[in-house]
């Protein structure tokens, strides 16, 4: 999810959830300790715990360095991306290519776990390339686990090193949902979370009656509005009692403000594309998004958007 779910994109997902656990996009440990992203790692605490930080690497060291100053920073949770099937990401070593190494990834969740006292997760495939049988998952797991490693989370999906790229790796290799409820059946004490082209909550709540959680991704990106009752249906609480209209508004009015902080349109705006997915006037409201976004103008704008949906 990089360049999705950043800082703006969990404003707008609080004001539908005030329950779900926010994952930011994965951040690199080289861009961290190298590079000038600490931009990437900002959050505001006041509206957005329960929140996890996913890092990308494949060095104990730097990732201990990176989860310790992630812990400082009050993040509730450092989740490793053992599952990017990105040929840049390969080039770095970590990400999928790293389900071939899992004694590396022992060694990685260790030294992290050394370093800090918040939980340590990873997020995986169910395998990489032709590797894709429950033995191998199985394996990998085994080697991964120790007394203090508590949450797996599993796209249900192979990853295809050479060949597709990462937007075809998340279509072609197909869904295998039993891969992950077997993981649960064959490590019981393990918090398995299941990962991948999950549309709704129904289906959600569908896989709860196997595994204990449900990640989504790019359902949840295209539509946010399919969050709109994950607090009263999943967490037993009241939802939001903000409609679609107040949503977009708040989000239009925060928009404005960022636009002063020095935030362009394209790069706040982007996240509300598909807020009003499947109404009668959604292509007409995406090509004014689009426009606020060419323009850099967005006032003259609001009322209109929010009117559409």
């Amino acid at each position: 999810m990089m360049q999705c779910t950043d800082i703006h994109d969990r404003y707008l997902i609080r004001l539908i959830t005030k329950k779900a656990i926010l994952y930011t996009e994965m951040v690199t440990t080289g861009a961290i300790i190298h590079g000038n992203c600490m931009h990437q790692l900002d959050f505001r605490p006041e509206i957005e715990h329960p929140i996890a930080v996913q890092l990308g690497g494949s060095d104990p060291h730097d990732l201990s360095v990176c989860a310790k100053l992630c812990e400082q920073l009050g993040y509730d949770e450092i989740n490793l991306n053992v599952g990017c099937p990105s040929e840049r990401v390969q080039k770095g070593a970590f990400g999928a290519c790293l389900m071939l190494e899992p004694n590396l990834v022992s060694e990685c969740i260790n030294a992290m776990q050394n370093s800090v006292d918040i939980p340590i997760t990873v997020k995986c495939r169910i395998g990489v390339d032709k590797n894709d049988d429950l033995d191998f998952l199985f394996n990998f797991i085994e080697k991964i686990k120790n007394p203090k490693f508590h949450t797996l989370i599993v796209h249900a999906r192979s990853a295809i090193l050479k060949g597709l790229s990462p937007r075809q790796n998340r279509q072609i290799p197909p869904l295998k949902y039993n891969h992950v409820t077997e993981a649960k059946k064959a490590f019981p004490d393990l918090e398995i979370i299941i990962n991948g082209g999950i549309i709704d909550i129904d289906e959600s709540v569908e896989h709860l009656q196997n595994v204990d959680g449900v990640m989504l991704g790019r359902s949840a990106y295209d539509n946010p509005m399919i969050l709109k009752h994950v607090d009263s249906r999943i967490y037993g609480v009241e939802d939001t009692m903000l409609d679609r209209k107040e949503i977009l508004q708040d989000y239009l009015e925060y928009c404005i403000q960022q636009s002063a902080n020095g935030f362009p349109y394209s790069r706040t705006l982007k996240h509300v594309f598909g807020i009003n997915r499947g109404m009668a006037n959604a292509k007409t409201y995406r090509k004014l998004i689009l426009e606020s976004m060419q323009t850099n103008e967005l006032k003259s704008h609001v009322n209109d958007l929010v009117a559409m949906v």
